[in-house]
């Protein structure tokens, strides 16, 4: 097993998050707004789109070297699921659900003679003896059938769950955000499990210029997206809640020195510091191949690089808002009295403040994870962002745009990663409306 730097910190970030939820379970400021989430369909629909992504990321985040054909390259659990979208290339651009290249060649008639046409495929649509007839029936045959299947699957869990909860909570299945929460599971694992079995035998979203499953393409960058979103988060969340909270309590030299640096950082063009560090990263990567002697090691290190540059330029937005909520909470009667009656500085900001400030915590961490996903496009799209060997939806982007100025057009990779991307964006965006309104005081005390 294969232990990359990325890796690890995502696990570390799932165990730490599974450790806060254990821990703060049974506190009762939060069971009010943890059951208004759940009692939310938006907000239960838009988290199972994100466990979906999720669970997609944390697959492809466990690395090992393969023995296939000898040449021990390191994949993921997720590349040896799936092998054939992996393997499976073609020569060039092939449209979704094609069973011919998208350019015309010339070729060799079994007569001896040439003809100028389109070249069948190696993989996809194989099978067909007579695409241009068999071609639609048998993809909607496949396409049924799969679907069928992944509603079947389904349906036996639920029975499962059913007769696990027989006689323990009779109302479970009586509530209308579970029925809907469960409507979207079947379908989202229906569609999941269809595209899966017809990739089997066609190119669902086409190939791209070098003949590789653009399908493939999109799934191996949801990792990418949610290592950017998550391991960004995790770095700045440190330095904005400390900074944030020393410059509000303790005010004077200490808010000096903390505005100035905040002030200073936001000065420097985000861009223009980025590009710099991707630069440095390079030329110490070169001055040390021996160290990098693998592709992914080198992709991997510089999308670490990258979101310790993000996070160290991302911090000082909910910085502003913590100093400003911090200044607030200073002057109230219950911190006052704590100080006329000797408590310690540290008891009263773990105790006091730290608490009283975590729903604007929460609030901006969700609502910054979206921006973050959207950052690595921009990055990636203006050749500054992850590696170009790295799976990433900018990437795809960014090598849409000549396929863009092709006749005729190929639109399906800016299609797939656009799709992909909609839907993890959007479900953040939901989710994080959500949190908002059950966590935001203001908007409690208005619905009140």
């Amino acid at each position: 097993m294969i232990v990359l730097w990325t890796d690890a910190l995502i696990f570390l970030l799932v165990a730490t998050l599974f450790i806060f939820s254990v821990l703060l379970r049974n506190k009762a400021h939060l069971q009010r707004p943890l059951q208004k989430i759940a009692c939310s369909k938006t907000a239960m629909i838009s988290l199972l789109v994100l466990v979906f992504f999720v669970l997609i990321g944390l697959l492809d985040s466990v690395h090992f070297k393969s023995n296939e054909n000898s040449t021990h390259e390191i994949i993921s659990v997720l590349d040896y699921w799936a092998k054939p979208l992996r393997n499976n290339t073609e020569k060039t651009y092939s449209a979704p659900f094609s069973a011919y290249l998208y350019s015309k060649e010339t070729l060799a008639l079994p007569d001896g003679s040439q003809q100028w046409g389109f070249p069948r495929l190696k993989f996809g649509g194989s099978h067909l003896q007579n695409p241009d007839a068999e071609l639609l029936s048998d993809v909607l045959e496949k396409a049924l059938s799969g679907f069928c299947k992944g509603v079947g699957l389904v349906i036996l869990w639920v029975i499962l769950l059913a007769w696990i909860f027989k006689g323990r909570d009779k109302n479970l299945f009586k509530n209308t955000t579970f029925k809907a929460v469960l409507a979207v599971f079947l379908l989202l694992f229906s569609i999941s499990y269809m595209l899966v079995d017809l990739s089997s035998y066609y190119h669902v979203l086409g190939t791209d210029k070098v003949g590789e499953d653009v399908f493939y393409q999109a799934i191996k960058s949801i990792r990418t997206g949610l290592v950017i979103g998550s391991l960004t988060t995790m770095i700045m969340l440190p330095l904005a809640i400390t900074f944030g909270i020393m410059a509000g309590f303790f005010r004077g030299w200490v808010d000096d020195i903390i505005q100035y640096i905040y002030t200073t950082l936001n000065s420097i063009p985000g861009v223009l510091l980025i590009a710099a560090s991707i630069l440095m990263v390079q030329v110490y990567m070169a001055n040390h191949a021996e160290d990098f002697n693998s592709l992914i090691v080198r992709s991997d290190m510089r999308l670490l690089f990258l979101c310790l540059i993000l996070g160290v330029t991302s911090w000082t937005g909910l910085c502003r808002m913590l100093r400003a909520e911090t200044l607030k909470l200073r002057e109230m009667e219950y911190v006052q009295a704590a100080q006329a009656l000797g408590v310690k500085r540290m008891v009263i900001l773990s105790r006091h403040i730290l608490p009283n400030v975590m729903h604007i915590v929460l609030i901006s961490v969700v609502l910054d994870f979206s921006a973050l996903v959207l950052a690595e496009a921009v990055l990636s799209y203006i050749n500054i962002g992850v590696d170009p060997t790295t799976y990433s939806w900018g990437n795809m982007i960014n090598g849409a745009r000549l396929e863009m100025a092709r006749d005729p057009v190929v639109w399906w990779s800016l299609l797939a990663s656009f799709v992909f991307m909609f839907s993890l964006v959007l479900a953040a965006n939901l989710f994080a409306d959500s949190v908002r309104n059950a966590f935001d005081p203001r908007r409690t005390e208005e619905a009140g």
